[in-house]
């Protein structure tokens, strides 16, 4: 459903006039409680990829601000707001964090190289560039991660965004807010479910509460299901695909960093002179998850089952099915790709299963192992299908882009030879166009060329018939002298692909890939058949893990696959015999530690000093855990980023052994970074507990025991804050230019 009746703040005679949030909403419905899942909108607000990024870090802070009032403004929540920042993750999602920062690093590095080439190319050639910027405004994305410098920075101008806007905007006044930063473990979507989960144990919860989360990864849409909630609703960035994105190289948006040619001459100087204007504002939709459930209601429907039909039992199940083709903690079995349909396969296959199983998947979090044995069974049997459709599709899909391809040369070879130059040129993407002062004289000069160049083509065309005359005038002239190109050799296949084919020695479309996928990926013989139903086993244990989490909560902090690659449906062999008990009473690293386990070389910077001495020195006991290069396999895959990147696990008790006599250097405010926080909640005199939590103040009760309250229907335990602003009191600015705060009315 599109976003409806977005109010913007408008000016009139040059005064800013606010937008009144406690209005009705004008999209037709009045939400209770707002989730901000804030890491989705922190990194585009730190670094834009349609837009030039901010140039300091107060720039950043103020665009998170504005992000979170509009979508304040879209929203209207009349109870809560919750803001949500990524803690420290589970290991099993630690190793995927892993990945992809060291990915960023190496990507990152290999960009400022090769923009430097391009540059140096693009002046020796003679091209206008603007400044480079210097190392350092080079924005590493990897800071976004509990414990470093930059996280807790966020959470200070947060403190102080969410004191300003209940001070100030009489709709915040009425809500409660919650902010669980950087320092409080978990992921922030899975916080925010957490929260959830507590509330609607509560005997007077209230089952018509209007939920919306916002945050743009698809598993939201499962956990979102997962709650069971009636009245849930994600808010979201409409997604528009081939976004114009600006140069590298220039800042002019029309064309790609390889394609760059400069800037004009007169447009030569800052990057703020050349630099595009701001994209337009980010556009929202609402993903209505009623409207989902009955879709799903109908798909799921399955008539003379021989036991109690119960949809909500059936939504789970779907949900479980949705973890075999992707997630963040498990690779997806090889023969699941979403973009084949493999979610409607396995629901095919559960509605054909489920009359033998005699009962659900799953059950409250837990999965019932011998009915999933038996919808593996039925998906091992077509596997080799699958391989072979798919490869058959892939020789398909390349003929068709080679025939494109013809069809496009053919097409460019028959253009006119002859396109007007001057002030009617045409101009390329990015490039300032000029007005025309006198398009009489314009035009009479095309005239002229045209005719110059017609009495040119008609000398070339003497004794020929109409028909090769007109071919000649649209066959583009080839310029054979010192600066122009060589044609083409004769020889040469036009049908060969620009990417070099990948060497695949897996081959799943060929008989024996069981074999060769072991052999290949795991390093283990072919006669080997343990192992391969010790990988399943252990596959096995993450789908529970993961179930459990999306519905009672991390099972385990320190459980992790240890595989880099998933084991093939038809190895599930004998699977209701794998233990689904995880050791209880495991805590999530620290913020510190977890930057060790998750970051590179590269990113020490955000570490401290003493620390970061083990991630470079090549005597460090470590020094393994932090490659400076890496291989990446692209199993089958045609983008580096879609590969797997092959970094050796770490260990744990090795890592916490190496860092044990680093722990006394750390200064104090490292130490306070390194902390494990707790959810922060502010309340204004509007709300029921308000004169309660005063109370609590004024009387000085101990900070570290814990308090029932109950507040406008939100149940919980609470600990005094000991840097609480006092009513009365006041709070400065982190951030340059904004107001220092008096006579503060929030605690």
């Amino acid at each position: 459903m599109n976003e409806q009746g977005l109010r913007d703040p408008k000016e009139v005679n040059g005064v800013r006039i606010p937008v009144d949030s406690t209005k009705p909403n004008p999209n037709g419905v009045e939400f209770d409680n707002l989730y901000l899942d804030m890491n989705g909108i922190i990194h585009p607000c730190t670094h834009p990829e349609d837009k030039p990024a901010p140039k300091n870090e107060d720039e950043m802070m103020i665009a998170i601000f504005e992000c979170i009032d509009r979508l304040f403004r879209i929203v209207r929540p009349r109870k809560l707001l919750y803001m949500a920042i990524d803690g420290v993750a589970p290991r099993a999602k630690m190793n995927q964090q892993r990945s992809r920062r060291f990915r960023a690093s190496k990507e990152t590095a290999e960009k400022i190289q090769e923009i430097a080439r391009i540059r140096s190319e693009l002046a020796a050639k003679g091209c206008h560039l603007p400044p480079d910027k210097p190392k350092e405004s080079h924005f590493d994305s990897n800071c976004i991660t509990p414990g470093t410098p930059f996280m807790a920075r966020l959470s200070s101008c947060l403190h102080y965004y969410v004191h300003d806007r209940m001070n100030n905007d009489p709709a915040w006044r009425g809500i409660k807010v919650i902010l669980s930063d950087a320092n409080v473990p978990g992921e922030g979507e899975h916080k925010i479910m957490d929260y959830i989960r507590r509330q609607r144990a509560q005997p007077d919860h209230d089952p018509n509460t209007q939920h919306c989360l916002c945050g743009a990864d698809a598993d939201l849409i499962m956990l979102g299901l997962a709650t069971h909630e009636p009245n849930f609703t994600i808010i979201r960035e409409e997604f528009k695909p081939n976004k114009p994105k600006p140069c590298d190289i220039c800042g002019q948006i029309g064309h790609e960093m390889k394609d760059c040619i400069g800037v004009a001459k007169e447009l030569s100087g800052t990057n703020d002179e050349v630099a595009p204007p701001f994209a337009a504002e980010v556009e929202y939709i609402f993903v209505r998850l009623n409207i989902l459930r009955e879709y799903l209601e109908r798909e799921l429907e399955m008539p003379n089952l021989p036991f109690k039909y119960d949809f909500e039992r059936a939504v789970d199940d779907w949900v479980f099915m949705c973890f075999f083709v992707g997630n963040d903690f498990l690779p997806h079995l090889p023969s699941l790709e979403i973009r084949e349909g493999a979610i409607d396969r396995l629901v095919n296959l559960y509605k054909k299963t489920v009359y033998k199983t005699g009962g659900f998947l799953t059950e409250s979090g837990n999965v019932k192992l011998d009915r999933v044995q038996l919808i593996m069974a039925d998906l091992g049997d077509v596997e080799d299908e699958i391989f072979k459709k798919r490869q058959q599709n892939e020789i398909a899909f390349k003929e068709r882009e080679r025939a494109k391809k013809r069809r496009t040369k053919m097409i460019n070879q028959w253009q006119p030879a002859w396109v007007p130059k001057g002030q009617f040129a045409p101009q390329p993407l990015g490039k300032e166009v000029k007005p025309v002062h006198n398009p009489r004289q314009e035009a009479y000069h095309m005239r002229k060329e045209g005719m110059h160049h017609s009495s040119h083509l008609e000398q070339q065309l003497m004794g020929t018939g109409p028909s090769q005359a007109l071919k000649s005038m649209l066959r583009p002239e080839v310029n054979i002298g010192n600066g122009g190109q060589k044609r083409k050799s004769d020889g040469m296949n036009e049908d060969s692909d620009d990417e070099e084919e990948t060497h695949d020695e897996v081959r799943l479309w060929e008989d024996g890939f069981k074999d060769r996928y072991y052999e290949s990926k795991f390093d283990v013989a072919a006669e080997n058949i343990e192992f391969r139903h010790r990988v399943a086993f252990q596959y096995v244990r993450g789908l529970c893990w993961v179930l459990k989490y999306y519905y009672q909560g991390c099972a385990s902090w320190k459980w992790y696959f240890p595989y880099h690659y998933a084991p093939f449906a038809s190895d599930f062999v004998n699977i209701a015999e794998v233990i689904t008990e995880f050791e209880k009473g495991t805590k999530p690293f620290r913020p510190l530690e977890q930057l060790m386990g998750v970051f590179p070389a590269a990113s020490s910077s955000h570490v401290p000093a003493p620390w970061a001495s083990l991630m470079s020195c090549p005597d460090s006991p470590i020094i393994d855990f932090y490659p400076e290069d890496f291989k990446i396999d692209l199993n089958g895959k045609k983008f580096a980023w879609q590969g797997v990147a092959l970094l050796p696990f770490v260990e744990e008790k090795r890592l916490f052994k190496a860092l044990e006599p680093y722990y006394e250097a750390l200064t104090s405010v490292e130490k306070k970074r390194n902390v494990r926080g707790d959810d922060r909640l502010y309340v204004t005199v509007k709300n029921s507990g308000y004169d309660f939590i005063k109370g609590l103040y004024e009387n000085k009760i101990d900070t570290t025991a814990e308090v029932n309250v109950s507040i406008d229907g939100m149940q919980g335990t609470v600990l005094l804050a000991e840097d609480c602003v006092t009513v009365g009191g006041s709070l400065s600015s982190p951030v340059l230019g904004l107001p220092f705060l008096n006579q503060n009315r929030v605690y």
